[in-house]
């Protein structure tokens, strides 16, 4: 019998492209968990022990590595960096925009280590449609 993890992680060395400038490195942990199957979790450090997440499909990460999507906020496409693949990730809210240049080799593997803890078309049998339910309908008495 083989044991699925229940959270996935990783560190990713990133570039985030400084226009007019050398592009700067940055650590972004990565995480996804069988319990939010459809999400992947990305912590930027910022700067001392701040880090600012995003969260975003597994499935747009996933098509970004072949071919270009997303609308909005967060889009996705793969590249090649002086002879490296790479996956351009460019993201955008109302604090400004960056682009930042991910290494293919990790991505990919950190990826495929998210499909062996829910493979493609199980995400379903792993939410709890109760709790989600339950989420939508709460209100705050206080408001």
């Amino acid at each position: 019998m083989t044991t699925r993890p229940e959270t996935v992680t990783a560190d990713l060395a990133l570039r985030l492209v400084v226009p007019g400038s050398s592009s700067l490195p940055v650590t972004a942990a990565v995480r996804y968990e069988r319990k939010d199957p459809y999400a992947v979790h990305v912590g930027f450090r910022t700067g001392g022990d701040e880090v600012v997440e995003w969260t975003f499909a597994r499935q747009l990460l996933t098509e970004g590595v072949t071919h270009p999507v997303g609308e909005g906020d967060v889009q996705v496409w793969p590249a090649a960096d002086a002879g490296a693949q790479i996956v351009c990730l460019s993201l955008s809210s109302p604090s400004g925009q960056a682009l930042f240049e991910v290494p293919l080799a990790p991505l990919v593997e950190f990826l495929t280590r998210t499909y062996t803890a829910v493979p493609t078309g199980s995400e379903s049998d792993f939410v709890d449609i109760d709790a989600e339910l339950a989420l939508l309908m709460w209100s705050d008495p206080s408001a």
